[in-house]
């Protein structure tokens, strides 16, 4: 008897810390205004949930309906264009693949800018042209909105994490109320000045990511063919001076990690397109600028022979693979 007596309480009390869990969960989600979240991909799924875990109501588009299924399942609302989210919320986050996506998705027929509220704060993760996102930030202004690039490094893996770094481009006086939201997707939020300098950082990280990636690629590949044990090499290098992102934390070659594109026929992560994409949007730049970039030109154009040789869609870490393939031609 004594023991039913104790579970029973057990149960009284596990219920009771259950609903007050449930309770103070749905005040939180109560008491945060929604957010908008436009594009809906390998990035910003994961970044869209992150928002949901903190408690954000958030609206969603993309041109993909089917890319919203999880977070409508979630709670999110789905609307069936940016304008519509737009004109729901004033807080809009658009993590889109390139720099078209964006004008359409800010300045199209149904873009935000065609219902944007006045006052709304207007961030942008995804990675574009400086030059483009200067243009959109002076478009919302007219509108009486505001507009901070803040693109992300890290990948699909920190996205799902919430362990992104973001670098943002912006007023400064409004930087903190874009870390508010952005905190709950990244451990690193980094003010980087006026609008565009987000988009600078983060082309300057992603070329010297290209090159790294080549160079960890290579200097694999030759070890390989000289005997070493890939795993053992790998550690070497990672003890050593050579040691660097892609080869301590996205080792491009198979059965060296676990967890990374590379043990997974390069699905997933990082796709080569994208990787080229943005290392042409580094020798724009460098050519503006009127900027040296010998390995960042060589770089782009292994990535562009890459996609013309059926890896688009493979993450960028496959440059291993695209080696390993030309020595034997």
């Amino acid at each position: 008897m004594a023991a039913i007596i104790r579970r029973s309480a057990n149960f009284s009390l596990k219920y009771s810390n259950y609903v007050r869990h449930r309770v103070v969960s749905s005040r939180s989600m109560a008491s945060k205004v929604p957010v908008g979240f436009i594009g809906l991909g390998n990035m910003g799924n994961p970044m869209a949930k992150n928002l949901i875990k903190h408690g954000y109501p958030i609206v969603v588009a993309d041109i993909f309906p089917e890319s919203c299924k999880e977070v409508q399942d979630l709670g999110a609302q789905i609307m069936d264009s940016s304008a519509d989210v737009a004109e729901r919320v004033d807080r809009v986050i658009t993590m889109l693949p390139s720099t078209p996506n964006v004008i359409e998705a800010y300045t199209g027929p149904n873009g935000i800018l065609k219902k944007v509220k006045k006052g709304s704060l207007l961030i942008d993760s995804s990675t574009i042209d400086p030059l483009v996102s200067k243009e959109i930030a002076k478009e919302a202004e007219k509108t009486g909105a505001l507009f901070m690039d803040a693109p992300v490094s890290g990948g699909v893996g920190a996205a799902r994490a919430g362990n992104l770094t973001f670098m943002v481009g912006g007023l400064e006086g409004e930087f903190n109320a874009a870390k508010e939201l952005l905190s709950c997707m990244g451990t690193n939020v980094v003010y980087c000045g006026e609008v565009g300098t987000g988009q600078a950082a983060k082309i300057c990280n992603n070329m010297l990511l290209a090159i790294s990636m080549i160079g960890t690629a290579e200097t694999m590949n030759l070890g390989i063919r000289l005997g070493l044990d890939p795993k053992l090499l790998a550690k070497i290098l990672n003890m050593s001076s050579g040691r660097c992102w892609s080869s301590d934390t996205y080792n491009p070659v198979p059965g060296v990690m676990d967890g990374v594109p590379s043990a997974n026929d390069y699905q997933g992560g990082f796709t080569t397109t994208l990787m080229a994409k943005d290392l042409g949007l580094a020798q724009n730049t460098a050519t503006n600028t009127k900027t040296p970039a010998l390995l960042g030109t060589l770089s782009h154009q292994i990535y562009r022979m890459m996609c013309a040789r059926g890896y688009a869609q493979k993450d960028f870490s496959a440059v291993f693979q695209f080696l390993r393939e030309e020595e034997n031609i």
